[in-house]
């Protein structure tokens, strides 16, 4: 039986199905366009958390780079349950990467 947390029927409605696997796995100025793109998919935060539970070390997931994931995995070492610290707490970033912009992940986590 699956767990809630194994679910990943999320991953049928991403706007990125559709791409090949290598247009998301980019460097540069291009990285810009795939976090876009990422801002209009519905399941953003789905993905996020997964990259994030899963620590993916390459490409941009859910709107972030891996540096920007890396970052937040330090900064937010407690955090035990992303998809949940995604979708509800107040901290700041939280906030910011909830709303329909690109967040300034670096900037929150420096300090």
């Amino acid at each position: 039986m699956t767990s809630p947390d194994d679910d990943q029927s999320w991953v049928a409605k991403a706007l990125c199905a559709a791409y090949e696997p290598d247009a998301l796995f980019v460097q540069g100025a291009t990285q810009r366009q795939v976090r876009l793109r990422c801002l209009q998919c519905e399941v953003r935060l789905e993905c996020l958390a997964d990259a994030l539970e899963s620590e993916a070390n390459f490409g941009v997931w859910g709107g972030l780079t891996e540096r920007e994931r890396r970052a937040m995995l330090r900064h937010y070492a407690h955090v035990e349950d992303w998809r949940a610290w995604l979708e509800s707490s107040d901290d700041p970033l939280a906030v910011e990467i909830r709303s329909p912009k690109v967040p300034r992940v670096l900037a929150h986590v420096r300090g």
